[in-house]
């Protein structure tokens, strides 16, 4: 079975062709349970997210900060396994019908094995990975099994990254380019800043993918800033918050729905 590489494609140039970005909503699996994050997912997309990226809770992260940290714990302690996430995507994936991506490090597939991995993902109806660790020339044989699966690779750029080093990695990714705003780790802050629009229009010199901006976003008008120059918006930390700041999962559950109505209508204010 092919993975939905295509879908996430459409639904990234019919955002465009709306004259919108894309609002994107990160979620771990497994938090605050496997039943509840499925439940998560689908509350963020009636809510109006276009697609969501599934974290694979992993014990030692290096881009995400201490709220997404703390969600991941959760899950860990749990007992969350692959098999959680990729039952996280298909189930997520027939709720909804939107692009569900899994975001992880790469020491899980690697232990896991390239081909299954691929295979499952595909299999449970995902659209492709998010890989922050994986460096780009060592990443042939990923490639060469997503591209089988159909499945899209989505590499991490940063303010730090050269021009060149853009373009390899730009030259390496497929369904979009995820543009890290700023140094450091994810969480909601006060301001996004200068320094993500310069790195989307070195960025688009370099490729015809969208360009997707995280780290930092957490309310319509930062959606809205963000959705003017990139085509993508993307929300972790602010959607986990409200659930790690809820009282009970169903409290939780109508925060993060809340929330991505308030985000969707910022990105269509850009």
């Amino acid at each position: 079975m092919s993975g939905n590489i295509e879908l996430l494609n459409t639904t990234l140039a019919a955002a465009k062709a709306a004259d919108r970005a894309a609002l994107i909503a990160y979620l771990p699996a497994g938090f605050p349970t496997v039943d509840g994050g499925i439940e998560a997912v689908k509350a963020v997309v009636a809510g109006g997210a276009d697609v969501v990226e599934v974290g694979l809770p992993h014990s030692d992260p290096v881009l995400d900060g201490p709220v997404i940290q703390t969600a991941d714990d959760i899950a860990l302690r749990g007992g969350v396994r692959i098999a959680d996430v990729m039952r996280t995507v298909r189930e997520a994936y027939e709720a909804t019908g939107v692009p569900i991506l899994v975001m992880t490090y790469w020491n899980p597939i690697d232990r896991y094995g390239v081909e299954r991995f691929t295979a499952e993902l595909a299999e449970a109806g995902g659209a492709g990975c998010i890989l922050p660790d994986l460096p780009v020339q060592e990443s042939a044989l990923w490639r060469e099994h997503a591209d089988k699966h159909g499945l899209a690779t989505v590499f991490v750029v940063a303010p730090s990254s050269q021009d060149a080093r853009l373009a390899t990695i730009t030259a390496a990714s497929s369904g979009f380019v995820y543009a890290a705003s700023l140094m450091g780790v994810t969480g909601t802050r006060a301001s996004v800043g200068a320094q993500a629009q310069e790195l989307v229009g070195r960025t688009r010199a370099t490729t015809d993918l969208p360009v997707c901006v995280g780290l930092g976003v957490s309310n319509a008008a930062q959606a809205a800033e963000v959705a003017g120059f990139a085509d993508g918006v993307i929300v972790g930390s602010a959607f986990v918050k409200a659930m790690l700041d809820a009282p009970d999962e169903a409290a939780g559950l109508a925060a993060v729905r809340s929330l991505a109505g308030e985000l969707a209508e910022g990105v269509r204010k850009r």
